[in-house]
């Protein structure tokens, strides 16, 4: 039969994720039921959202159970097949579990299959050809409604969506301003075609950084921290702005002690529309975000960013490492 590798929530994280907090472990290799079928993952996917998933309270998902794999976004190979649709040899990506095999069905959340190009590594499909490109399109133009000729903002932008909003928000003749936590991360988005990027580290005034860039004000906001960064922002935007929340990473170590954000009368203020919101929400735009994805990175309008590891083992860490904020780009574990 054959065994699977896992990756186990040993305990919950308090504060910053640490290593004990996982467990290596192994288990019998699981078999594919009626319409099921056993994936490869040749892809792992580490995203902010997880730490949110491992906390005992409720989230857009259920908490993940002491001792039960942690969930995630992955890319795998079917290599055993009972579903005439997805025969094996057929590249998918799915939320799936930080297994290196596990079953899915055509009823799983986010399964996709996946084309890949002769000329386009796996792993991009995983980024931002994948769920990254695909959240960056949802929020910037679903949800942020952002258009040619208006003023983007975009926090952890040298992140993995964050680069990506920027680059897509320029692709469609936006002015885009980049907010990132380090001088190289500066020099990262600038050389991606970023209007104006901002260390929020080096300035003890981040509002009036964003306002020297743009005076007029701020059409959207695509947020990807929360706390004291949309606090600043909020008074910057313009009449009828959109604001698209996408995470709130600066919290997620601490969600027990979330940050009281004051200016919040702004949005009666400016009559501005503030908006969570999950990827999957929006199947019926999903066929154009990622044709014109393809389109971008065809035209050399969209860079993906990738920041890689190797080996199934190395998921804990190189999650780590996202969280503490050492990252730039999407971070991936090719397996």
């Amino acid at each position: 039969m054959g065994k699977v590798q896992q990756i186990l929530l040993a305990r919950r994280p308090e504060g910053m994720p640490v290593l004990e907090d996982f467990q290596l472990a192994e288990a019998d290799m699981p078999v594919p039921g009626d319409g099921e079928f056993l994936v490869a993952m040749r892809v792992g996917s580490v995203d902010p959202a997880i730490r949110g998933f491992l906390d005992d309270r409720p989230s857009y998902i259920e908490p993940v159970a002491l001792g039960a794999p942690i969930n995630g976004m992955s890319l795998g190979e079917v290599v055993q097949s009972n579903n005439a649709d997805y025969p094996v040899g057929t590249f998918v990506r799915a939320f799936a579990t930080w297994q290196d095999h596990y079953v899915l069905s055509g009823e799983s959340w986010g399964l996709e299959k996946v084309h890949q190009q002769d000329d386009t590594e796996l792993h991009h499909y995983m980024g931002a050809l994948g769920p990254v490109g695909l959240t960056a399109w949802v929020g910037l133009f679903a949800v942020g409604e952002a258009k040619p000729g208006e003023t983007v903002v975009v926090s952890a932008a040298a992140g993995a969506t964050g680069s990506t909003v920027g680059q897509i928000a320029k692709a469609r003749g936006c002015k885009v301003i980049g907010i990132v936590g380090s001088a190289e991360k500066v020099e990262v988005i600038r050389d991606l075609g970023f209007d104006a990027a901002i260390d929020y580290r080096a300035t003890p005034d981040i509002a009036a950084e964003i306002a020297k860039v743009a005076p007029e004000g701020v059409d959207v906001y695509f947020d990807n921290v929360g706390g004291e960064m949309l606090e600043a922002i909020l008074p910057l935007m313009r009449l009828h702005g959109r604001v698209a929340v996408c995470g709130m990473i600066g919290q997620y170590n601490d969600a027990d002690h979330p940050y009281g954000v004051k200016t919040l009368w702004q949005l009666v203020v400016n009559r501005i529309r503030m908006q969570g919101f999950i990827t999957y929400d929006y199947p019926e735009v999903l066929g154009q975000a990622q044709a014109e994805l393809d389109e971008w990175v065809a035209q050399g309008k969209l860079r993906p960013l990738a920041n890689l590891r190797d080996g199934f083992a190395t998921l804990p860490q190189a999650f780590i490492d996202l969280m503490s904020g050492r990252t730039v780009g999407k971070t991936l574990v090719c397996i």
